[in-house]
């Protein structure tokens, strides 16, 4: 076993390679209750904690930093912009950081490439039809300006993006002062992204995996279920072994005390077992991968780049 990496980033900041996914449900109730989880979580070891406006599990992330007694500064709070607040980014993170309980974030995702009207603060502005209210402004590289200034003033220690493709990313680089330190993608075995992972390599922007492990689609592969075998762990740990090789960081979401504290006990994978398991790349979604249009929040998968 091995024990869990901590990855430099290209402004210096180092992040833990495992965290936990922080999404804590759709209703109120479930985001309240989340704090327990997280609590137990940073007690079984955890040091990074992946949340975002959007969750809205922020307090319940900040409740559970407090009480573990884990000073702040062992702890990777990571939170992201919402896409309809494309336009006030300071604002935002101003909320967030109110509702963390904290003078800083570790980093700031814009969550989405995808910007929103800005409409009584309806995180979903639609219109009659059904349709997301999409602007064109702020764009991109004005969204990423707006990072760009909260990251000088100190308000999070490294800033990054979400679900960008080489294809937004081509949009965001070339007025960028400061290059992204990392990219969150749904990223596993059956969505392996080389080609992403091989353009931020060369970007200097890190990788981190959201959906790390499947689901139990990817968990229950006969691949993976036999190298658990070989191995004597689940398969959750086998998946994470293989981003950890691959340089990713990787942030499963678990609510159960066991899988959480396996979660941080990584198998030491041969070459020959990385391989097998990357074989398994088939170009498959399995979280965000469009409805009945064709889209992902308003976008289709052609603007997404994906």
């Amino acid at each position: 076993m091995s024990p869990i990496p901590a990855f430099e980033l290209n402004n210096g900041t180092s992040v833990p390679g495992i965290g936990l996914g922080c999404w804590g449900g759709v209703t109120k109730g479930e985001r309240y209750a989340a704090r327990e989880w997280m609590l137990a979580a940073l007690k079984a070891g955890y040091r990074h904690l992946d949340t975002a406006w959007a969750y809205g599990t922020e307090e319940s992330v900040g409740w559970a930093i407090r009480e573990s007694g884990v000073p702040r500064g062992e702890i990777w709070v990571t939170t992201k912009l919402p896409p309809h607040h494309a336009g006030i980014v300071a604002e935002s993170l101003n909320h967030s950081l109110t509702a963390l309980g904290l003078d800083y974030v570790d980093l700031y995702l814009v969550h989405w490439p995808q910007r929103y009207v800005y409409d009584n603060d309806d995180p979903d502005p639609k219109d009659a039809d059904g349709n997301y209210r999409i602007t064109e402004s702020p764009s991109i590289p004005e969204v990423w300006a707006q990072m760009e200034e909260v990251y000088a003033a100190g308000k999070a220690r490294a800033i990054g993006v979400s679900n960008y493709s080489i294809k937004t990313l081509e949009v965001l680089l070339p007025t960028a002062k400061v290059v992204p330190a990392m990219n969150q993608v749904e990223l596993h075995p059956y969505l392996a992204q080389p080609e992403l992972k091989a353009y931020c390599d060369a970007k200097g922007i890190r990788l981190i995996a959201y959906t790390p492990t499947g689901y139990g689609t990817v968990r229950s592969d006969p691949t993976i279920t036999a190298l658990a075998s070989k191995y004597g762990v689940t398969s959750a740990q086998i998946i994470l072994a293989w981003h950890l090789w691959r340089g990713n960081a990787a942030v499963p979401k678990s609510a159960n005390a066991e899988h959480q504290k396996s979660n941080l006990i990584i198998p030491k994978l041969s070459v020959e077992d990385v391989e097998k398991v990357s074989a398994l790349d088939r170009g498959q979604r399995l979280c965000n991968k469009g409805d009945a249009r064709g889209e992902v929040y308003g976008w289709t998968l052609e603007q997404l780049g994906w």
